[in-house]
């Protein structure tokens, strides 16, 4: 159901901080609008574009070998790179690994990531024109109705779901704990989202709509927080489509972002929350 109405414009100043922190977030140094390349790694020694060095994979190691006049120096010393390092990770994990160029050898940061299984690297380049030129997400218009109540109903058990990712070569899995179970308005029926489960027991659900590919990008996100249970004996929360987020696949083609899992798609016009960054 609806929620019941309070106070207006205490429900926009609140919208309003959140939108703050967000674009705060977002343009922080060597964040997501930085990134200016993905590249896989070969398993024999090799350039690769935006970075000196010889970078290659050992399977399970990934390797960087260069000289100290190339400059690069490791990103958690600042200690510079002569000779061959090492890494090691595990899938999904990444590592801000070296620093390069610029008056202080800090403009690009380059990420090490294993992603299905392979080692990549990503550059992050603080004067990247995203990124310098960024002044927040566009937004709509602050929707009171699009604030809804919704059922959490659980799994007995986690269910994994293979989906994939912005990246068309990296598959993913989505780990549904339950469903979001809610109304919007002018709808006669329910609409049903899986989630998947955050720190302290927070829900998020990535979904499509009927802007997606118009006025939004191809999919967002929302979260919420725990589910809590309510005098009827439901598990319930409040689910805040103004507070519809981009993946950071929205801002670079370089992101491997998550895809909505098949049936969280809405016959709807979610028009609240980020729009489709201007920035390609």
């Amino acid at each position: 159901m609806n929620i019941p109405p309070t106070d207006p414009d205490a429900l926009l100043a609140r919208w309003r901080r959140f939108r703050e922190s967000r674009n705060t977030a977002l343009a922080s140094d060597y964040g997501w609008l930085t990134l200016t390349s993905f590249q896989w790694l070969d398993n024999r020694p090799a350039a690769v574009e935006l970075v000196p060095g010889l970078w290659s994979t050992g399977g399970a190691t990934a390797f960087l070998t260069a000289a100290a006049p190339d400059g690069l120096t490791l990103a958690a010393t600042g200690e510079p790179v002569d000779g061959t390092i090492r890494a090691t990770l595990a899938d999904e994990e990444s590592l801000l690994w070296v620093h390069y160029g610029g008056g202080d050898g800090r403009q690009v940061l380059v990420e090490l990531a294993m992603r299905a299984g392979r080692y990549a690297v990503r550059t992050r380049d603080s004067r990247s024109p995203v990124f310098t030129e960024f002044d927040g997400v566009p937004t709509f218009d602050y929707r009171p109705d699009l604030v809804v109540e919704a059922r959490f109903l659980p799994y007995p058990e986690p269910v994994d779901v293979p989906i994939g990712t912005a990246n068309p070569l990296v598959d993913g899995v989505h780990r549904s704990v339950g469903e979001l179970v809610f109304r919007l308005p002018g709808k006669d029926h329910e609409f049903h989202l899986q989630a998947e489960e955050e720190k302290l027991g927070a829900l998020t659900v990535t979904f499509h709509d009927e802007t997606n590919g118009e006025t939004t990008d191809e999919w967002r996100k929302v979260s919420t927080a725990r589910p809590r249970v309510d005098s009827r004996g439901n598990r319930t929360v409040i689910l805040d489509f103004n507070r519809a987020i981009n993946y950071p696949s929205a801002f670079t083609p370089y992101g491997t972002c998550p895809m909505p899992v098949k049936n969280n798609s809405l016959d709807y016009r979610i028009e609240a929350g980020e729009k489709e960054p201007a920035i390609f």
